[in-house]
């Protein structure tokens, strides 16, 4: 198997934009983020924020405009751009028959972890995230804030040069977001690219290095 690309984690987004049929999902938006960056998107229910993360992701394709990350198109089936990109973009794939701490050994084994301990560095993020005590249950036992912290693990615990937020607040309770907010700034200072979507101005404030409005179609 080719060795895949390494990308570093500059994302660019120039004016991007998509239309389905007649209707706007997304007006054309620029995104600018360096490395050790957490840029912010913010705007009502329904301006696109989740339309402009799944583009910058590679995941949709613009009517207009570009997308590139690390200064090659922004486009999931590119093996460099997967490997780059981690993203929590509504709920992942789970199995009814796979623990919490299955699942993360699933995703840190598929993306190069140490076989041998891949068990020690889920119960690790686990333990960062207050839930360390559910290693053994059942994604269909957890209730929504905790399903919500699980989503955030899986997102975590693999490697990436940028990762993708699609309000990553939504469900948790206010200790819960200074959690994940450490966590999020831990990634930043590490040199890891961050672009989320946060309807919290007090998590805004604690993490954003620059803010972008997102301006709605109607």
């Amino acid at each position: 198997m080719s060795a895949v690309a390494t990308l570093t984690g500059e994302v660019r987004a120039d004016g991007v934009g998509k239309t389905i049929d007649e209707t706007t999902l997304l007006l054309p938006t620029d995104v600018h983020a360096d490395p050790g960056e957490c840029i912010v998107l913010r705007g009502p229910n329904g301006s696109g924020k989740t339309t402009l993360l799944r583009i910058i992701g590679g995941l949709l394709v613009p009517t207009v405009g570009t997308a590139q990350i690390g200064g090659r198109e922004a486009d999931e089936r590119d093996r460099a751009v997967r490997a780059a990109v981690a993203g929590l973009l509504g709920a992942p794939t789970t199995y009814r028959d796979l623990t919490l701490v299955d699942h993360l050994v699933l995703v840190d084994s598929t993306w190069g972890g140490e076989p041998a301990t891949s068990d020690d560095r889920g119960q690790a993020l686990l333990g960062r995230l207050g839930i360390e005590g559910l290693h053994d249950r059942f994604p269909h036992e957890l209730s929504s804030g905790q399903q919500q912290l699980f989503r955030l693990a899986l997102t975590l615990a693999r490697p990436a040069t940028v990762l993708l937020l699609d309000e990553p607040e939504q469900r948790l309770d206010t200790a819960k977001r200074e959690v994940v907010a450490g966590i999020i700034r831990e990634r930043a200072q590490s040199g890891v690219t961050v672009v989320m979507a946060c309807h919290d101005p007090d998590l805004t404030a604690a993490l954003a290095t620059r803010i972008v409005d997102i301006v709605p179609a109607r």
